[in-house]
């Protein structure tokens, strides 16, 4: 079941009970008659969970604020959201502890968060270093031994990279560093996770796109 109606942006929230359904489908349309702190803290924890749902929630977040500011002029939804970010952000190595799935899930969602919401048609300045953040953990030796990590590392770069940059050019010079020094360093790297690390070197060294070249040799790799 997706939700949406013709013309109109469609979401998949089959995984969510039908309460739960229904809770979303009235922030969407009618944001002033739900408890929209509620509704953050349900993506959020839906998010974490769902690594498929994670990847398309900002835009069902990004729909949400829209709607609320057209209806009452006001920011409740994304208040409450960037609460709870920042507060799973401080605790995430916990969270990294516990469950490398609710980790790789949050750091896809932060960046997908990143990647939707704007400011004045800007990415938001609040979320730069968080999502630098993250993504510099990712790129940790003990982070890099896992492909997991490695595979959420270059995808959320594909996405974000390019913004990230321009938004604070030094930090991903330092990311780079570290990538680079993971994929040289005998570290014990899957070769999947050399291809993957080399494609993201690659790929920014090209200016954040793949050379019609790189993407036959690394997807035919990938596939084989």
């Amino acid at each position: 079941m997706v939700m949406g109606e013709p013309g109109r942006e469609e979401y998949k929230i089959q995984s969510f009970d039908a309460e739960t359904q229904q809770l979303l489908k009235t922030a969407l349309k009618d944001p002033g008659a739900v408890d929209l702190e509620k509704v953050a803290n349900v993506i959020v924890d839906h998010s974490l969970q769902d690594c498929v749902f994670s990847k398309e929630a900002g835009r069902m977040c990004y729909a949400i604020i829209q709607a609320e500011s057209k209806q009452a002029g006001q920011s409740v939804f994304r208040r409450g959201l960037l609460n709870r970010l920042q507060q799973e952000y401080q605790a995430r190595e916990q969270l990294r502890a516990r469950s490398l799935q609710g980790w790789v899930c949050y750091v896809t969602f932060i960046c997908n968060i990143f990647d939707y919401l704007r400011v004045n048609n800007m990415p938001m300045m609040a979320l730069v270093n968080p999502v630098y953040d993250c993504l510099f953990r990712l790129a940790q030796p003990d982070s890099l031994n896992k492909e997991e990590e490695v595979d959420c590392l270059v995808l959320q770069l594909h996405r974000v990279g390019e913004q990230l940059e321009k938004m604070n050019r030094q930090r991903m010079d330092e990311l780079f560093v570290l990538i680079r020094d993971g994929f040289l360093l005998p570290s014990g790297l899957s070769s999947l996770a050399q291809l993957l690390l080399l494609e993201i070197i690659e790929f920014r060294a090209a200016g954040w796109k793949t050379t019609p070249a790189a993407h036959k040799y690394y997807y035919s790799e990938v596939s084989d």
